[in-house]
């Protein structure tokens, strides 16, 4: 490995470390689920500003989006709410439904009709399942995931003791069920993959890949997998996913002008 890769690693891995430690301190403050958001009048509901649902990715709950979700209300959007699917779940599918009651729950209480889904690692598999498969195209904008295994991931095979780590696995069931035929599915979808990700083994299964899919893929350097929901050069580029106008072609993979790259 060159000298160079090898520095970027470090630092890292350095970053990762302490991601973690102030993750655990956050931690506890998660565990709750969040107060809603107040219904809004008829006046107050802003054009164009869809409310942003933020999902976890396994063993997690709402805390890793602390600084994520700072971010989207400092700029401009009024209604950013986290779901907790409980850390006894054991099919993505049964995280998936109950994504879909919450989102529904959203839509009628702010009167929008549409709402866009950010989600970290396996958060975003549970939300493109939604999506493709539990018709929640009609209500999701737009899907941002953050290291998300679209294809499956290696790594710690040990863990395969736990079902959700089993259907993130490459071939599984779920996997395969999204690698179908997905025609006409409305929703947007960005996905944010590392160089360094380290949970996603190889990194390139973040990439999403599907000709049904609208999707645009953005390549992020320098940082783990516990940094994509915190980072602030990422959380710029889910802004600006959040905030695009028209969709991307069908089956479009680009990491050209709308690659993001952190240092």
């Amino acid at each position: 490995m060159e000298l160079t890769k090898v520095t970027a690693l470090m630092k890292a891995t350095a970053l990762e470390v302490a991601i973690l430690t102030g993750h655990l301190v956050l931690y506890p403050s998660g565990i709750v689920a969040e107060r809603l958001s107040p219904a809004p009048t008829p006046t107050t509901i802003t054009p164009g500003s869809r409310p942003v649902v933020l999902l976890h990715g396994f063993v997690d709950n709402r805390s890793v989006f602390v600084l994520l979700r700072r971010s989207l209300v400092r700029h401009g959007r009024d209604c950013v709410e986290s779901l907790n699917y409980s850390p006894l779940t054991c099919d993505l599918r049964a995280a998936a439904e109950l994504l879909g009651r919450r989102v529904d729950e959203i839509r009628a209480r702010t009167g929008h009709a549409e709402v866009d889904v950010v989600g970290h690692s396996l958060g975003g598999l549970i939300a493109r399942y939604y999506v493709q498969r539990l018709g929640g195209d009609a209500r999701v904008r737009t899907l941002v995931t953050l290291g998300t295994p679209h294809s499956g991931t290696t790594v710690a095979p040990l863990a395969d003791a736990h079902p959700l780590v089993r259907q993130m696995r490459p071939g599984s069931e779920v996997l395969r069920e999204l690698a179908g035929p997905a025609p006409g599915c409305r929703t947007r979808c960005v996905s944010f993959w590392s160089d360094l990700d380290q949970m996603m083994v190889p990194v390139e299964t973040a990439r999403l890949d599907h000709p049904d899919l609208l999707v645009h893929n953005v390549r992020v350097s320098g940082i783990g997998h516990l940094a994509l929901p915190v980072h602030p050069t990422v959380a710029a580029g889910v802004r600006e996913a959040l905030d695009a106008g028209g969709p991307v072609a069908s089956g479009t993979r680009e990491e050209g002008p709308g690659s993001t790259s952190v240092a």
